[in-house]
């Protein structure tokens, strides 16, 4: 190789190397500029009222969304309830039976299901869950959000499943487990980490749609028993206080979205906690 094709190769890639570099420091600037300007503002307005106590009437000052963080658990929930088996046995199905034409059909419509956006799955969940009884309720947004969890948790569980060597498999079947018996005895729990993990990821994703609450749990500024009644959450109290004209709510609002921001943090820590236990499970 010539000296100056060589000294072209080399200074091509200094350049291509730096303009990576460049361009990854500008996104987690950007992630930590909004990190660190939500946690000052949130961080400012977090007390005990605020985890403990109803929201105030309109120009009383303090209150909390107590109610609001108890309505995003239950939503979460039930959005884990309904939608984590049926994405789970989904997964299984393609991984283990699902054949070229049907497998086909199964992964292009959850791959299609999980490009919709989350406004026409409110839509969808308010005409067939809400319209039929006239009222919002919590069942209806956990409807709406176990929709959108089921396309993740099912490619996600697939991936994970097609990692598992062929060769527990055959070794189960070899002893003479049956295909049901290999695959819930031996390959689930030797993927049960990236499942988990996957799991856990689409309840992440969920916590902090809008859209499709708007249309189904729609809100509630009391607390909300059982499952038949609207019901507040964080995202949608998020969303009315940062448009409404008054700065305690502004500030109410900042508060919730650092909680939010911290429940969606623990979803992650806990799945790379989960990873790392089982890498060391094998290691061991």
């Amino acid at each position: 190789m010539s000296q100056a094709r060589l000294l072209w190769r080399k200074s091509l890639n200094a350049v291509m190397l730096s303009l990576t570099g460049v361009a990854a420091f500008g996104v987690v600037s950007i992630l930590f500029l909004i990190l660190g300007y939500l946690i000052w503002n949130g961080g400012r307005s977090l007390n005990l009222d605020f985890f403990t106590q109803l929201p105030k009437p309109v120009g009383e000052t303090g209150g909390g969304m107590a109610n609001a963080i108890v309505g995003s658990l239950k939503l979460l929930f039930l959005a884990a309830l309904m939608g984590l088996p049926v994405g789970l046995l989904a997964g299984v199905y393609l991984a283990e039976f699902g054949g070229k034409a049907l497998g086909f059909v199964i992964r292009y419509t959850a791959d299609l299901l999980n490009g919709v956006p989350s406004i026409v799955i409110g839509i969808f969940a308010y005409t067939l869950v809400v319209l039929p009884v006239k009222h919002f309720s919590t069942l209806a947004g956990g409807v709406a959000l176990a929709i959108m969890v089921v396309p993740i948790t099912v490619r996600s569980t697939e991936e994970f499943l097609r990692a598992v060597p062929g060769s527990l498999r055959e070794g189960a079947m070899a002893l003479g487990a049956s295909k049901w018996r290999t695959i819930a005895s031996v390959v689930l729990p030797a993927a049960s980490g990236g499942v988990i993990t996957g799991m856990l990821l689409s309840l992440a994703r969920v916590a902090g749609e809008t859209a499709p609450l708007l249309f189904t749990a729609f809100s509630n500024r009391y607390w909300s028993p059982g499952w038949a009644q609207p019901i507040a959450s964080l995202p949608v109290m998020i969303y009315t206080y940062a448009i409404a004209p008054y700065d305690d709510w502004h500030r109410q609002a900042w508060a919730a979205g650092l909680v939010l921001l911290g429940l969606v943090l623990l979803a992650n820590l806990g799945c790379r906690f989960v990873l790392s236990r089982r890498g060391t499970t094998r290691s061991v």
